[in-house]
């Protein structure tokens, strides 16, 4: 049985990093619509992922078609550059020519940028960390980015993008955010906020459990953020973490953002040793609490849902892998959400 770290600061956040108001699900809906490869990603019961985990139901957010790019980032950064380009004016597949965007990225953050800045005339180009497939240099390099490889983990190619920004004039783009460095990070986890929205307009039951991987995170703190504000207090939200990087279950033990370090994890969209500022503010107020997996439950979660029909990778599947480690106070009453938040590596 995996124990659950409370989250002493539920409720009310950390003193010193309060949440950042204002962000809009209905704007948020509101100019996806005008986007053609926008549809709202299947619910799933899965009974086998329940009698395995002793739960009475299991509901999975699919989040592996999400607008053709095969993961829920799709809604970050391409939806943070559709703004830009909406406030920009004029014609909008050149509304954005001759800006750059630059970010890093463990893989699927790349591909948003890379889709958003093509699609209104930007350029792209993706900072990446030798750890990160080829695969993933190949599909980014398909959509028209430049790929620079630059350090042996994502914050150092975090802090070479964050170089060339400045040293080129170009737009940084991270999905992370630290002092100084909020706007287009609220707007990436703004984005987001349409997973919960579907979510909530789908379930005719709310769940006793939800299950957030995170690997920054702001796919957990902008999903947890509008579900409270649709549930209330009701649903336990627990934050699942890889082992080898525990940046938000630390940071919150010790009330403030702490850059964690660990070995090189199979999760790789997860393995972030840094969170974001934005993200640990928003989960300390909604969270109940966090876990931490090693390799081999990642490993046994991505397994188990390829066996159910919905293959994905150890992210991907990182909050069922948690429900299938076996965590305190879920039983055979419990109805658990998880998010499957990408597509197999090969997809």
């Amino acid at each position: 049985m995996t124990q659950v770290f409370v989250n002493p600061y539920r409720g009310r956040g950390l003193p010193d990093l309060q949440p950042t108001p204002g962000a809009r699900a209905r704007a948020v809906a509101s100019l996806l619509a005008q986007c053609p490869r926008h549809e709202q990603t299947p619910l799933r019961d899965v009974p086998a992922l329940a009698e395995m985990a002793g739960a009475a139901r299991v509901t999975i957010k699919d989040e592996r078609g999400r607008m053709g790019l095969g993961s829920f980032k799709a809604l970050g950064a391409a939806y943070a550059i559709a703004r830009e380009a909406a406030a920009a004016g004029g014609a909008l597949p050149t509304a954005l020519t001759g800006r750059t965007y630059v970010t890093a990225s463990a893989g699927n953050h790349g591909l948003s940028v890379a889709a958003g800045a093509r699609i209104f005339g930007a350029a792209a180009v993706i900072y990446l960390a030798d750890t990160v497939p080829e695969s993933f240099a190949a599909r980014l390099r398909g959509m028209g980015a430049q790929v620079v490889r630059a350090g042996a983990d994502y914050e150092a190619s975090m802090v070479a993008a964050g170089h060339s920004a400045k040293a080129q004039g170009w737009t940084l783009l991270s999905d992370g955010s630290w002092p100084g460095y909020v706007d287009l990070p609220f707007r990436v986890m703004e984005g987001y906020r349409q997973i919960a929205t579907e979510i909530v307009g789908q379930m005719t039951d709310r769940p006793t459990h939800v299950l957030l991987q995170a690997g920054v995170g702001g796919l957990a703190a902008a999903v947890a953020a509008e579900l409270r504000l649709a549930w209330g207090d009701g649903p336990q939200m627990i934050v699942v973490e890889p082992e080898a990087a525990p940046a938000l279950i630390d940071s919150i033990r010790a009330g403030r953002v702490v850059v964690t370090s660990g070995p090189v994890s199979a999760m790789g969209r997860l393995d972030c040793k840094t969170p974001s500022m934005l993200a640990l503010a928003d989960l300390a107020r909604d969270a109940d609490g966090f876990v931490t997996l090693t390799e081999e439950e990642a490993a046994t979660g991505a397994e188990a849902v390829a066996a159910a029909g919905l293959p994905s990778t150890p992210s991907g599947a990182a909050g069922v892998a948690a429900l299938l480690a076996g965590l305190d106070g879920i039983n055979a009453e419990s109805h658990v959400l998880c998010i499957l938040s990408e597509g197999p590596e090969n997809a």
